[in-house]
């Protein structure tokens, strides 16, 4: 991702009103760039496509669990952050998704918007950081592979 790029925020809630509420948080207090869905198929298809820091999912939707979907995105896109967005009842079920979906981070509803904030910024943070670990190792394992060769052509060329 080139530094000029906003970050991409990505929630996805089958509640309207909550995409909103956030959107409009992070459009006042941030430069993120906020995609919202009330499907979780169709932010899925979104994922395939187009590049995310985060994505915020509520735990509750019809058709797709919010867990479902996280996991989805973990399977597109590893290195984006994950969080969950849960009901109080709903904590102990995203306790259980840390693992399962390598989750970030969780947020119980009604959430406060400093935190969330905060959450989604330590996140874009962390995803940026391991795409570029990601892109190091890429770069050590093309250096290494070509020592190889040059050491492989070296030694040929002594015998």
């Amino acid at each position: 991702m080139s530094t000029n790029q906003k970050s991409s925020v990505l929630i996805v809630d089958d509640e309207e009103m909550v995409i909103t509420s956030v959107r409009a948080y992070l459009e006042i207090e941030s430069e993120f760039e906020v995609h919202g869905f009330t499907s979780p198929e169709e932010a899925a298809k979104y994922l395939e496509s187009n590049l995310v820091d985060i994505a915020v999912s509520d735990y509750l939707m019809p058709r797709m669990s919010g867990i479902q979907f996280l996991h989805r995105a973990r399977e597109i896109q590893p290195e984006a952050s994950r969080v969950l967005l849960t009901g109080h009842a709903d904590k102990q079920s995203a306790i259980q998704a840390i693992n399962q979906v390598g989750l970030y981070q969780y947020v119980e509803k009604p959430w406060e918007n400093e935190q969330l904030l905060l959450i989604i910024q330590n996140g874009i943070e962390r995803a940026k950081l391991l795409r570029d670990l990601r892109a190091k190792v890429s770069e050590l394992d093309t250096a290494h592979s070509s020592l190889k060769n040059v050491q492989k052509r070296l030694l040929q060329a002594f015998l």
